[in-house]
């Protein structure tokens, strides 16, 4: 009887719900209205507007109030679930106990419930997940390029990076778009799916939250250099481990793009510390590597230049580099789900 029971209830919903995300995130394009991620930053935006002061102490308490809001939501979420889950283990507890009737009727209501976190935590993961959106803006440069319609491409641009794109040529907007996938694969895939792994759907839309913010108020102006610093911060502490994950996953993908894993291992470790940004480096730095590439250089954020260090040892990118580094995200995309979907589904993890 117990063993019909465990056969009725799926083992791991918060591994098949990370894998499940990660698909719908491939294969449901993003609504062009309504999507949660933007109902969230509109939320968001009206809660600056009547907390913003030039302090960072306003600043945290913006960050605390939306974060938490979002990570409570997956915390209810979650919370109702297990509730269901753990009713129907006591009452299989009971049922063993010589009364089988509870036992027999408690098992499809503990499949139901696993099912139902599956399926939240599929939707959680397809909401927090921008690895579909990044591919497909990116491709879309790349035609814009591949047609000669420099303009078009600058005006693309913005979608992805902060760049002015103005002053881009050819090269320029191919380097920008490269290193714009690097990160962001890490921001919009990998972290998602490394904190839903440890902490289910609190940790999707708490951490969703958190890199949205950083979007919204974590660049240096002089509006948000006090008020944005403890978004910024809280985004550099939830991608550290992300974007380290991130390059190593990138070396091992090498191969699929041309590339040599020793290599882009090489260059990882030697650059990617290099960056200003705490985490960003290592993800550039390995794409680098493994797509045999220069990053870094000059980039300008209209009145401002910022210069990066180069990162890598082979040729500036050019327009066809993008769809390599496409190629190269989605498989780090793979590789980020299976781990987390094992990480999941250790004793002790999500269940």
């Amino acid at each position: 009887m117990q063993a019909a029971q465990a056969r009725q209830a799926p083992a791991w919903p918060t591994s098949a719900g990370l894998v499940a995300g990660a698909v719908l995130d491939r294969l449901v394009p993003d609504p062009r209205r309504g999507h949660p991620v933007a109902l969230f930053g509109s939320a968001a935006a009206r809660l600056e507007r009547a907390l913003y002061a030039p302090s960072r102490a306003r600043g945290g308490l913006f960050c605390a109030v939306a974060v938490g809001a979002a990570a409570g939501v997956g915390a209810v979420l979650d919370r109702a679930f297990g509730s269901v889950r753990e009713r129907a283990r006591r009452k299989r507890i009971t049922g063993t106990a010589g009364r089988s009737s509870p036992s027999i009727a408690s098992a499809p209501t503990s499949a139901a419930a696993a099912t139902a976190t599956a399926v939240a935590t599929a939707a959680g993961t397809w909401a927090a997940l921008g690895g579909a959106m990044l591919a497909r803006e990116a491709e879309a440069i790349a035609d814009a390029l591949d047609a000669g319609d420099l303009d078009e491409a600058r005006r693309r641009l913005p979608g992805l990076c902060g760049r002015d794109p103005s002053v881009l040529d050819e090269k320029g907007i191919a380097r920008a778009t490269v290193e714009s996938v690097a990160e962001n694969t890490s921001d919009a895939v990998v972290a998602p799916l490394v904190w839903g792994a440890l902490l289910g759907l609190p940790g999707l839309l708490g951490y969703r939250a958190a890199n949205t913010l950083d979007a919204m108020v974590g660049h240096r102006s002089e509006r948000y250099e006090r008020f944005g610093a403890p978004s910024a911060r809280l985004d550099d502490v939830a991608n550290w481990a992300p974007a380290r994950l991130t390059a190593l996953l990138a070396c091992a993908a090498a191969p699929i793009v041309g590339g040599d894993p020793r290599r882009a291992a090489r260059v990882a470790a030697r650059d990617g510390r290099n960056h200003p940004s705490p985490n960003s480096g290592h993800c550039e730095a390995a794409f680098a590597g493994a797509l045999d590439l220069r990053l870094g250089g000059a980039n300008r954020y209209g009145d401002r230049v910022e210069h990066r260090p180069e990162l890598g040892e082979g040729r500036h990118p050019e327009p066809d580099d993008i769809r390599r580094a496409v190629a190269l995200a989605r498989a780090v995309d793979a590789g980020a789900a299976a781990v987390a979907a094992a990480v999941a589904a250790l004793p002790g993890g999500r269940k």
